[in-house]
């Protein structure tokens, strides 16, 4: 999940964002569900440093990430593990390395089961991993991860029971990982693997058989929660919801368990910007789908659909905001956008709006949610704050990409059963005292 970044309670004419931990307490409030128990859980964030956690596949090779970590227990008899949980991965893993400090260790758990590379599951359910399983020497199903800064993650597929509060699976697939991403990190080292929390059937969320599972993360006190299981709650209505993209054949650059949606028009404060429909659909190779990525911290657009909203945002602030003129410098290698603002100015200016346009639903972006004061870049007397839109095609990356920045304060429901994300504008400061929860 990743949902949002958190402002300082300080004044400060942009947000003063650094990397954070959302940390998931053990602590559970089980609700009634006629389908089963819906867990409550409560966030709380720490800082942390740069590249600290390993990046899931095909995720974009940012500095700054917004991990949630939860506590669960594996195995019989139960260990503690604690996970990065992904909305953007499917395989859950744990580190079964022995030489490192916080790891599962399968041999203590009588209810741990390696997959042989003859079982359906080796053979058909991993079909949507980056790279395809393959058999080892031992005829056990071996997954090889691959990440964005090209260090992999390798082990054997196996099966054991998960177990959150009451709530639990005996059989539930996953990696148990010899090899990891070796990031040289304290923080990375206290941290037992990933949850995989996508569309795909070897995800958490879909072995669980939660039929959703929704989050909401707050701008300004670093708080939320994330909730598990299917509830309905009249206080979060009403819910805008848009449809998720089903393709079912196989395309190069689509992918298909990742949280697409259709992207149809963006506005900036109330004037729609001249971009044909075709410009946000996916060609007939899959590039252009459009992904709700909480993953991804801030919000990547193709080319032509970015420059035309950075040049109607830029003409909207020609005459409140001064504009950094250094072709040199682009945020992130994808940000080319940003602004010198002073830094003994108290508030920023009144920015206009950037409204994304989806099928269905519609996430407004406003404030302080539209620039980010980069950190250590100071000119003069001025900071330096950049837009926080950027290009994807300077990536390299062939689709649209909504980061959890522009989800602050915005209830995400993902609705796997009906297969559609909910959206609504909430304070999610005031969210976990609806649930009882102290956050």
């Amino acid at each position: 999940m990743k949902a949002c970044i958190f402002c300082n309670s300080t004044p400060n004419p942009c947000l003063k964002f650094q990397s954070f931990l959302l940390l998931l307490s053990f602590t559970l409030i089980e609700l009634s569900s006629s389908q089963s128990p819906t867990l409550v859980l409560p966030l709380k964030t720490q800082e942390i440093p740069s590249g600290s956690f390993p990046k899931p596949p095909n995720k974009l090779p940012f500095h700054h990430n917004v991990s949630l970590i939860v506590s669960i227990t594996v195995g019989t008899p139960p260990q503690n593990v604690s996970m990065v949980i992904d909305t953007g991965s499917e395989l859950s893993w744990l580190n079964c390395n022995k030489t490192r400090n916080f790891t599962f260790d399968p041999t203590r758990s009588t209810s741990y089961s390696p997959i042989p590379c003859s079982s359906s599951t080796c053979t058909t359910r991993t079909r949507d991993l980056t790279i395809p399983a393959s058999c080892d020497s031992n005829k056990l199903c071996h997954a090889t991860l691959s990440y964005a800064d090209l260090s992999s993650s390798e082990g054997n597929l196996a099966a054991d029971k998960f177990s959150i509060g009451s709530s639990g699976i005996s059989d539930l697939v996953f990696g148990c990982m010899d090899s990891c991403l070796d990031t040289n990190s304290d923080e990375d080292s206290k941290n037992t693997g990933l949850m995989g929390m996508n569309r795909g059937s070897l995800s958490f969320v879909s072995q669980m058989g939660f039929p959703k599972f929704s989050y909401c993360i707050s701008g300004s006190d670093f708080s939320g929660l994330l909730l598990l299981g299917d509830a309905n709650f009249s206080w979060v209505a009403p819910l805008n919801y848009t449809p998720l993209i089903q393709i079912s054949t196989p395309l190069p650059y689509f992918d298909r368990v990742a949280y697409t949606v259709q992207l149809e028009g963006i506005k900036v404060s109330d004037k729609l910007l001249p971009i044909p429909k075709s410009d946000f659909e996916p060609d007939h190779t899959g590039a252009g789908q459009t992904m709700v990525d909480s993953g991804t911290q801030f919000t990547f657009l193709l080319g032509p659909v970015y420059t035309a909203l950075r040049n109607e945002f830029l003409n909207q602030t020609s005459n409140i905001l001064r504009v950094y003129e250094d072709p040199n410098f682009v945020f992130q290698g994808a940000m080319d956008l940003c602004y010198r603002v002073p830094l003994n100015q108290s508030r920023l200016p009144r920015l206009p709006s950037v409204t994304l346009m989806f099928r269905g639903a519609e996430m407004k972006v406003s404030g302080n949610q539209l620039l980010y004061r980069v950190r250590g870049e100071v000119r003069g007397n001025d900071s330096l704050c950049c837009f926080t839109f950027g290009n994807s095609d300077l990536l390299g990356v062939e689709a649209f990409v909504i980061g959890h920045h522009h989800q602050q304060n915005v209830w995400m429901e993902f609705d796997l059963h009906n297969s559609r994300i909910g959206l609504a504008e909430v304070q999610c400061d005031l969210a976990g005292q609806r649930f009882g929860l102290s956050v």
